[in-house]
Parts: C-alpha cells; structure tokens; sequence
C-alpha cells in the first residue's frame, strides 16, 4: 500500500499509525532473563522470572544463583570477591538500577523496581581475573 492511499489523520490526532502495540508478558520474561543472565553470569535457564502490578507500572522479581568464584580461590586471595564484582549481596544491589533501566529501555515498559532473590551459587570454574 502505498503513502498516498493511507487516510489522512483526523483532526486534533498524532502523525502516525493507529493501533496499539503490545509487548507479551513472554517477550518481557525472555528480556528480563536475558538481561539478568549477562548480568549475574548465569544461563539464562537458571533465572526465574515473574510480574507484578505497581501502581501502573512494572515490579520485576528475579530468582537466580549468582555467579562466585570457587572457595578455594578466595581463601588464597582474600581481595578476588572485589575485583570479581563484590559479594553476593553487592552484585544484587547493584543490579536493580542496572536491569530496572536495561528491560526499560529494551521494551519500552516502564519497570518501577526490581526485587533480587539469590537462590544460590554458581561456582565460576577457571575463570581468571587480572
């Protein structure tokens, strides 16, 4: 269909298409995990996802392990959970702003927090950190 044969907008309406775009809770979920995933250092498999209402908005809670590296190595070198992103705590609270801007700004809806359960740890196997 060409421009010419589109109606023209009628008065007092925004330039541009009519209609509604909707982005599906599963296209979200696939966002939020994989955004989290890269973050936490995780597979995204290993990331639970779920959506709540917060007054209009977006509330996004994950559940996942976090990535640390093994305790042998931290026992040799006390200084590795800092340079590897901090403690397991540090990561989560890091994340929120992280993540809550990211899915935001990858899906247009506007998510107001993000609530962070660790469920465990991922042991980061010959990973070396300069």
């Amino acid at each position: 269909m060409s421009a010419s044969a589109l109606p023209a907008a009628l008065p007092g309406s925004k330039p541009g298409l009519a209609g509604h775009t909707r982005i599906s809770t599963q296209a979200l979920t696939s966002t939020a995990k994989a955004a989290a995933a890269e973050f936490f250092r995780v597979p995204p498999a290993q990331v639970r996802v779920s959506w709540s209402d917060d007054q209009g908005m977006l509330a996004l809670s994950l559940a996942l392990p976090v990535s640390l590296p093994p305790l042998a190595r931290i026992a040799a070198d006390p200084d590795l959970v800092a340079r590897t992103g901090g403690s397991a705590w540090d990561r989560a609270h890091a994340a929120k702003p992280v993540l809550r801007d990211r899915v935001t700004a990858l899906t247009g809806s506007v998510v107001s927090r993000v609530d962070i359960r660790i469920t465990g740890v991922r042991l980061e196997e010959g990973s070396r950190v300069r």
